[in-house]
């Protein structure tokens, strides 16, 4: 993901030169880390009034959460006002065009198909083996909604086989059944990753409502069905953005054309 930030640098009255030029100087230093490791793309000077110190730069971070983390380190952190926006892909982006050295082949697009809100009964829990903490959460209901269909999600064939890493990572094996408000049945398999800051993961494992912007919940997502006017989804490719509630799960699924 990449992000617009704004830094407003507000040095407090009275502070010595040298401090302020020993920060700088590793703010300098901090910079270049950033640039190396990939996460700081450009940086510009906004022109303002006043003595306020005004920086407009392009970061690029696996999720919000990663880039609070590399902003709270920076050296002038605590005397920077910060606004960031996050910028999502436009398909006329010049960039997209010439990615693959002026390639003819078309740019993918996501189309929105439908949102799931399931609830969960309490974990099954295998326990440790040699792959990771094993545990299985039933999908004990839930409805689902889009532009072309909706329904119910069906209880008693709909789980989540799930592997918890060390480091709080989940790894997801969704099995859920769906059944449209005509009685249309799809089969529906994701195999979904969760991470994100330990403290955030560890808010999730409480049962906090935790802002899904805070962590990375992403799914490959596969769709059957036997009914003749949906075979559309046989043949498609799904991605999935999914959220964990207190009590459920949501799942927003899209097909990629």
């Amino acid at each position: 993901m990449e992000f617009l930030v704004e830094f407003e640098v507000d040095i407090p009255e009275g502070t010595p030169d040298s401090e302020v030029k020993r920060r700088d100087d590793a703010e300098t230093a901090a910079a270049a880390e950033l640039v190396e490791q990939g996460h700081l793309l450009r940086v510009w000077k906004k022109r303002g009034r006043g003595d306020l110190r005004k920086v407009l730069g392009l970061y690029r971070a696996a999720d919000e959460a990663q880039l609070t983390g590399l902003l709270d380190s920076l050296p002038l952190a605590e005397w920077m006002q910060v606004t960031v926006t996050r910028l999502d892909p436009h398909p006329n982006d010049p960039a997209l065009q010439s990615a693959f050295n002026g390639s003819s082949l078309p740019n993918p697009r996501l189309v929105a198909v439908y949102r799931l809100e399931a609830t969960v009964g309490r974990p099954h829990e295998l326990g440790e083996t040699a792959d990771g903490f094993h545990r299985i959460v039933p999908l004990t209901g839930g409805t689902f909604r889009g532009p072309a269909m909706s329904g119910e999600l069906l209880p008693g064939a709909s789980a989540d086989w799930q592997i918890l890493r060390p480091d709080g990572t989940a790894l997801g094996d969704i099995r859920y059944t769906l059944q449209t408000d005509r009685g249309d049945l799809l089969s529906v398999r994701t195999r979904s990753v969760r991470h994100g800051r330990a403290e955030v993961l560890a808010r999730l494992a409480r049962g906090e409502d935790v802002d899904p912007h805070e962590y990375t919940f992403r799914a490959s997502t596969r769709i059957e069905t036997a009914t003749p006017d949906l075979d559309w989804l046989n043949k498609g490719i799904f991605v999935s953005v999914g959220a964990r509630q207190h009590a459920g799960v949501t799942y927003e699924t899209y097909l990629v054309e």
